[in-house]
Formats: structure tokens, C-alpha cells, sequence
């Protein structure tokens, strides 16, 4: 399924992933009702991505504070990564932070396309290696749980060495247990699609992503350089049109 979004500074047309039905389902029941029209781009940040998707945006005042609005309700995360990833092009469903959205649940509305960057393979192993302490620190920490009260017994018997034991005795275990888990590393296409077409590969495995324009990758340029306020906000409007579902 494609949809064509048309906007102030020229048309996309997206492919819909069938892998995310209810994202797809949802944007094509949004944009079937004319909820997207005349909404802004109300979040542009320049080599990352373009936000929109948030009602109150509609004539919105110059100086209203954007970004919080939805039709009500969220949707339940559909990661599908590797297969699905940040690569320029990319269409993803915003959401809240996990500090008070730890399922990941999307917006019910609000979407954002990624303009991205290329990468080098130094950054991208970077990445690996960052995703692989994430792993190790959340292991560790979960295997150190289970054992608060001989960490506590030690403590008070100020037993510095075996602290430091039980200590490599975890970083063992959690090594083992995260090896299990066949850590995250990019295939050689994601690779080379990072190094040549780009994205934003930090946000892979943590937000939506349920599309991808396949045509008019340069209207994300052209949204991309408009001038921008202190809240990333475009000094112009740059508004959608609509968007129409092609049967």
C-alpha cells in the first residue's frame, strides 16, 4: 500500500510496510478521514528528520508550544528491527520518552520522516558497541538484584576483596548471558545503506518505523533547510496538503 503526501514544498509518495499492520492501518484510517490536512511540520531539525502529525498545529499560533497533541490514544509498538531501520527516507511513529513509556508505545498520530546523515563504519561500530554496553549494563544490573543481600552482607563486613570477586563473578556471567543473546550487529546492507543513502541509526530498535518514501526524498531537503526557532519550529508554515491513499 502507498499513500502520497503532498505539502507546502512539493510530494512524497511512501510505501506502508505490511510487517506494521496496526501503524498502516492506522495512518491510512487518519488520512482517509482528512485529519492530517493543513497540519505543520511543526519539529524540523536539519541531517536528523521532520516531524508532524500533531492536531493543535492546525493555525496555530506563531507562538504556541507544539508537539503534545493526538487523537487520543496510542499504539502498541511494532519493532521490527533489523529488517525495519532508520535509513533516509525512513517513516517512523513518534512517541513519548521511556521514562513514561517504557512499552514504546507510538503517538496515534504524529509521524516523522528521517533526512539522516551518511555514517562511517567507525560510527556504525560505535553503535554496535554502545547497544552492547545498553545489553551489559542492564544485565548486570538484573543478575546484582538477585544478589543484594550477600552485596549487602560484604558491605558491612567492609570485605573489599570479596566485593571485587563477586564483582568479576557477575561481569562473567553477564558476558555469557548477553554473548547468548546474539548481540546486535548491522548486515552488510544496513551498513551500506547508512555509509551511502544515510539515516539515524541510533534511534534503530526503539521507535516504529512502518514505511519509507520511494519517491521525493528531496522534499525532505527542502523542508529541512527552512530557517527554525529555538523549539524547532520552521519560521514559515510548512504545511501538509493531504495525504491520499492509492488504492
Amino acid at each position: 500500500m502507498t499513500a502520497t503526501i503532498e505539502t507546502s514544498l512539493g510530494t512524497m509518495l511512501v510505501n506502508l510496510y505490511d510487517e506494521t499492520p496496526l501503524h498502516r492501518d492506522n495512518f491510512i484510517k487518519l488520512a482517509q478521514e482528512g485529519f492530517y490536512d493543513e497540519l505543520l511540520f511543526h519539529r524540523v531539525i536539519k541531517n536528523f528528520m521532520v516531524q508532524t502529525g500533531d492536531p493543535e498545529s492546525k493555525n496555530a499560533d506563531r507562538h504556541k508550544h507544539l508537539g503534545a497533541g493526538g487523537p487520543g490514544y496510542t499504539i502498541p509498538a511494532e519493532i521490527v528491527f533489523p529488517q525495519l531501520f532508520h535509513k533516509r527516507g525512513a517513516l517512523a511513529a513518534a512517541r513519548q520518552s521511556d521514562e513514561v513509556n517504557p512499552e514504546k508505545a507510538s503517538s496515534g498520530s504524529q509521524f516523522y520522516i528521517v533526512q539522516g546523515q551518511s555514517m562511517s563504519d567507525e560510527e556504525l561500530d560505535q553503535f554496535e558497541n554502545s547497544s552492547r554496553y545498553a545489553k551489559e549494563k542492564e544485565v548486570f544490573q538484573q543478575i546484582a538484584n538477585t544478589m543484594r543481600s550477600q552485596i549487602v552482607a560484604l558491605q558491612k563486613a567492609n570485605d573489599t576483596d570479596g566485593l571485587n570477586a563477586l564483582r568479576d563473578s557477575i561481569y562473567e556471567e553477564t558476558q555469557k548471558k548477553v554473548d547468548a543473546m546474539n548481540p546486535f550487529h548491522f548486515t552488510t546492507e544496513q551498513r551500506e545503506t547508512y555509509k551511502t543513502l544515510g539515516g539515524t541509526s541510533f534511534l534503530d530498535g526503539n521507535y516504529t518505523v512502518f514505511g519509507e518514501v520511494i519517491e521525493g526524498l528531496d522534499v525532505i531537503d527542502k523542508i529541512s533547510d527552512v530557517k527554525t526557532d529555538s523549539q524547532d519550529r520552521p519560521h514559515d508554515d510548512i504545511k501538509i496538503i493531504r495525504i491520499t491513499i492509492n488504492e
